[in-house]
């Protein structure tokens, strides 16, 4: 009785988590950019853990996650990571994919004692979590960017993807200059195609960023304000000289921290959904005064 009690408990608090993601992408599948950041091979290392610890989560809440590109480190761990996270089709699994992981974005700081350093040392590193929606062609086709908008440039892809992918040109980065954001596409072998899916990425993103943004056109959206946002330090994991993991944003913090890493994430999301539900709520009160 006690346990069917808790797993009703359990279903309701979801439930009410679910009623909070009611954006207009938050039931889109998501991808999401894993970068390493200053602090080389332990930078590589640390977004190998990120990646284990989404992986993690992903398959504990039910979602199916997709490893779409990965750049290897020169010793241990990978430069980037990019995957996809969708929902499943089980009547259980995960819903609302890109509501759910779209609080990740932002710069993850690990503290610890480097096992790759001859002192062992303690050492900061940090890495870069992106999150985008996937959207259907529909929501993309009334997007029109100034061709003079944008920086497109072309390059060879590495990493795995046989021969003929490495000897062309076939990678496309698109920059829009005037938010800054940047989009790299390396999937495809024809660099036609990638242009095109690099495009169809940076209209997703102009999009989640205008709503984040609060304006109603692409063009209004603050480039200082998708550099903050990206480089906005949004969690710290302490495992040295202490064990804390602490998120800057709701002040949600835990000391079991091989929990966390593990995948165990659930708490300090929905944290950060109450919040974000309740400053939503207070920005709309704000603006309806005005009028």
């Amino acid at each position: 009785l006690e346990e069917s009690a808790n797993k009703l408990l359990q279903e309701g608090e979801r439930y009410q988590l679910e009623l909070l993601l009611s954006g207009p992408y938050d039931e889109q599948p998501c991808r999401i950019l894993l970068t390493a950041g200053a602090g080389g091979t332990e930078a590589n290392d640390w977004v190998a853990d990120l990646k284990r610890m989404y992986e993690r989560h992903a398959q504990k809440m039910g979602y199916s996650l997709q490893i779409e590109d990965e750049q290897p480190g020169e010793v241990v761990g990978y430069k980037s990571v990019e995957m996809v996270i969708s929902a499943s089709t089980d009547a259980d699994g995960g819903a609302h994919p890109y509501g759910w992981f779209k609080g990740e974005k932002g710069s993850h700081r690990l503290v610890r004692l480097s096992p790759f350093n001859a002192n062992n040392k303690r050492q900061t590193t940090f890495a870069g979590v992106d999150v985008a929606p996937i959207l259907d062609d529909n929501d993309l086709n009334d997007i029109d960017i100034p061709e003079k908008d944008l920086e497109i440039t072309t390059m060879r892809s590495g990493g795995a993807g046989g021969q003929n992918v490495n000897k062309v040109n076939s990678a496309v980065r698109i920059k829009h200059l005037p938010s800054g954001l940047n989009v790299k596409c390396t999937q495809e072998r024809s660099q036609a195609m990638n242009k095109d899916l690099a495009m169809k990425r940076l209209k997703a993103q102009l999009l989640a960023i205008a709503k984040e943004q609060r304006v109603a056109e692409i063009q209004e959206i603050r480039g200082d304000q998708v550099e903050a946002s990206w480089g906005t330090q949004i969690r710290n994991y302490v495992l040295h000289p202490y064990k804390m993991i602490k998120d800057q944003r709701t002040g949600w913090e835990t000391s079991n921290v091989q929990s966390f890493l593990d995948g165990d994430l659930e708490d300090c999301i929905a944290e950060l959904l109450k919040a974000s539900a309740m400053e939503e709520q207070e920005a709309s009160l704000q603006e309806n005064s005005t009028i």
